[in-house]
């Protein structure tokens, strides 16, 4: 269990595997039998067997099982981390909880059998040439099986419903094969059907009439053949839409080389510490999140982050886990293991977005649980009707059966939760996390995208241009050391890069330490630093005279200035750089080609903010913003009525990011950012914003056009079958048909491309020290 949003006291959250579900009524069960409970809301993904609980703390995950089960179906925990690689996070247990390799393996050898035993059935049944005396009765030899044996799931989860007052899909499949099966007996036995040289002529539309009453072996054997083909291959359809997902699990490290005192041991993953040393040979997968301690490589994040060009690493270099090392021997440090590493932040990610529902789906949903009640007191009135009417008692009953058969929640319950596998397992491929299907929803009508500068349109990568000492004070080095010293707290681009800077600078390589350190977003740093108070920020209107040049000339250049006090007392004014992200122009320009207008907003200077904007071609330009400016700015544009979307990457944006319509993170940001964003840039890139708006649409138009399907297949089929105008074989292959063109539908979002082929990176003009400048903004 995890605490949920909001007060950790006032809701938690707990993930269950539900076996047994085989439509939306399925899901509309469980989700109204777990909100039974006081204060406890859920929501069930069909596609992926999960419920995603809601309740009080107070509430145990033994009451929560317990509740599923009082509504007829499996249910239990999932695994712990260390065993989650055992099985794949998107299949569902059997209710017997057995491995999902054995279960798939009966159901194949099921559908094997079945096949075997309904050829001669349908042949015969189909093909009056081929029929011989007696043929009719051997027609009942094998069909019993297939009614008794091969739809015992069918008859079994029917009758589970039937003891908890439920009817589901199974339900109509059941009552289809057991009536076709008995009128067929009834037949045989006393309708004269049974007779050594009976013929009976086939017909895709029913008939009725004639001295022997037809027999409908055929419908009994193609009911549950056509149902368990269907489900087969949409089952194995779902666990390839999950690819992406175990891909990912699949990535995790079991074993890793620990080197203690000199000496290496490989130890199980589970066993390994933060702070302990592991060695990456080449070819291998880095374990964990990490630091280089000793050197030199080339890294592969292809399969984590979705960026094809390998990364070099050296001493004190951050790697990813499962990262492949692609040169030489690596020495690193961890700095995070289990469920704090990247990669398992990116899977629950994705699981997390996949248990969610689209506003579309939980109208269907509601559809779904009155669909089998509606559709049994259809089948019943048809069926009375017909009788009421004089019609022949043989036609009625095929009518009915019929109704049963052609009905299916199966594809409602499908249309979003296959979409969003798809969609979300793809979207992790390109480098895209989403939180959800509202986050989806979002994204499709953003047409505002707010965007940060430093480390979002730039790479965030700063160095230092110049430093210009005030008249009369330190001096140079003093006021460096000072300032490198207060910056080794920071988390900012800006102070990284001052702090390295002053390091390399300083003749003994050491900064001072630091206390009473304290970092305001948006505003700078302070600390106390060798008995002197050392403040490093923006620089004022009030800035020392001696400086007032330096600070001209680096806003002429787009640089950004940081201005040094001590003491109370202007020093230095420090002049940094950052160079435009490679695609940032482009990600501008393919924003507004999808009506999606981008906005700059900045803590630099007017200056510096323009320059950046006139390059980009961005024409709404808000410059010196605080984090507060930045959340006002959110806040006025949802006032306008624009569904807004902010880009950023540090502290200073979280607040920006949790207050509009879809906040979206860089992957390359700090951990408060991605927190609270509903979207996350894994691999950095400025261009995946535009791709994740192109995603989103992809995938609710999908969503969209499986439930148009769903619905229309329904309203169109039913009455068809009312009227007797559908043999109840040729109702249950298109039952199975229309799940499996939803799921195939969906799955057409696994080979999504995001765009043609990008041209090669255009070179944005260079200002007089050779880069596109950044800001001064925490």
């Amino acid at each position: 269990m995890t605490a949920g949003p909001g007060s950790a006291s006032a809701t938690a959250s707990t993930d269950l595997l539900v076996g047994g579900m085989t439509c939306a009524a399925c899901v509309n069960r469980v989700e109204k039998r777990l909100a039974r409970l006081d204060g406890v809301s859920a929501t069930v993904n069909l596609a992926t067997g999960r419920a995603r609980v809601r309740h009080p703390p107070g509430t145990t995950a033994a009451e929560l099982l317990a509740a599923v089960e009082r509504a007829g179906y499996a249910a239990e925990l999932p695994p712990p981390p260390e065993r989650q690689a055992s099985r794949p996070p998107d299949v569902p247990p059997d209710p017997a909880r057995e491995p999902v390799s054995e279960a798939a393996r009966r159901d194949r050898e099921r559908l094997l059998i079945t096949v075997l035993l309904c050829a001669p059935v349908l042949l015969l049944s189909m093909v009056p040439a081929l029929q011989f005396r007696n043929w009719q009765w051997l027609c009942l030899v094998l069909a019993g099986p297939v009614v008794v044996w091969s739809a015992w799931p069918f008859h079994l989860r029917a009758a589970r419903g039937l003891r908890h007052s439920a009817a589901t899909m199974d339900t109509l499949v059941s009552l289809g094969v057991l009536a076709s099966f008995a009128w067929s007996v009834y037949a045989l036995f006393l309708g004269g059907a049974g007779r050594p040289d009976m013929r009976m002529p086939f017909t895709l539309l029913p008939s009725a009439g004639g001295e022997v009453a037809h027999v409908y072996l055929e419908a009994a054997v193609g009911v549950p053949l056509f149902v368990l083909t269907g489900r087969f291959l949409e089952a194995r359809a779902r666990r390839g839409a999950g690819a992406a997902l175990r891909a990912l699990a699949g990535l995790a490290v079991k074993d890793v080389t620990v080197r203690e005192d000199g000496q290496e041991r490989l130890i199980p993953i589970e066993r390994l510490r933060v702070g302990q040393e592991f060695v990456v040979r080449p070819g291998e997968r880095v374990a964990s999140d990490g630091v280089v301690v000793s050197g030199r490589s080339a890294l592969d994040l292809s399969l984590v982050t979705g960026e094809s060009d390998p990364v070099e690493v050296g001493p004190g270099q951050p790697v990813v886990g499962a990262a492949v090392n692609a040169g030489g021997l690596l020495l690193v440090r961890a700095t995070a293991v289990g469920a704090d590493t990247r990669l398992a932040r990116i899977t629950a990610m994705v699981t997390e977005a996949q248990a969610g529902k689209a506003r579309a789906q939980r109208l269907a949903d509601r559809v779904a649980g009155v669909f089998v009640p509606v559709i049994l007191a259809l089948a019943v009135t048809v069926l009375g009707f017909w009788l009421g009417a004089g019609a022949d008692p043989q036609a009625a009953v095929t009518a009915a059966v019929a109704v049963l058969v052609v009905a299916c929640p199966c594809a409602l319950g499908l249309a979003t939760p296959t979409a969003l596998l798809a969609a979300t397992g793809r979207g992790a491929q390109l480098g895209i996390l989403v939180s959800g299907a509202p986050a989806l929803e979002a994204l499709r009508h953003v047409d505002t995208v707010v965007l940060d500068k430093t480390g979002t349109l730039t790479t965030g990568h700063m160095s230092v241009v110049h430093v210009t000492e005030a008249a009369g004070g330190l001096g140079r080095a003093t006021a460096l050391r000072l300032a490198g010293a207060v910056e080794q707290g920071s988390e900012h681009p800006l102070g990284r890069a001052l702090a390295s800077y002053a390091q390399r600078a300083l003749p003994e390589g050491r900064l001072p330490r630091v206390a009473d350190f304290l970092a305001a977003p948006g505003a700078g740093v302070t600390g106390q630093v060798e008995g002197h108070r050392v403040e490093v920020c923006a620089p004022g209107d009030d800035l020392a005279r001696s400086l007032a040049p330096a600070l001209a000339e680096a806003e002429a250049a787009a640089l950004t200035p940081v201005l040094v006090r001590v003491d109370g007392r202007d020093e230095a004014l420090v002049a940094l750089g950052d160079a435009l992200r490679p695609g940032s122009h482009r990600a501008v320009q393919r924003l507004r080609r999808l009506g999606v207008e981008p906005v700059l907003a900045t803590g630099d200077h007017a200056a510096t903010a323009r320059a950046v904007a006139a390059r980009l071609g961005v024409t709404e330009v808000h410059s010196r913003c605080t984090p507060e400016d930045k959340a006002a700015l959110v806040t006025r544009l949802r006032a306008e009525g624009r569904r807004v979307a902010v880009i950023g990457d540090g502290v200073n944006d979280a607040v920006a990011l949790a207050g509009a319509d879809l906040g979206i993170a860089m992957g390359s940001g700090t951990d408060v950012a991605m927190e609270a964003a509903d979207v996350t840039l894994v691999r950095g890139d400025i261009e995946a914003v535009a791709d994740a708006v192109r995603l989103a649409r992809r995938t609710l138009g999908t969503i969209r056009t499986n439930l148009v399907w769903a619905f229309g297949y329904n309203v169109v089929t039913v009455p068809l079958a009312a009227v007797g105008w559908l043999n109840p074989m040729v109702a249950a292959a298109a039952m199975s048909a229309s799940s499996l063109l939803v799921v195939g539908n969906s799955l057409r979002l696994r080979v999504w491309r995001p765009s043609p082929e990008r041209p090669a990176p255009e070179r944005p003009a260079q200002s007089e020290h050779g880069a596109d400048r950044g800001e001064f903004s925490r």
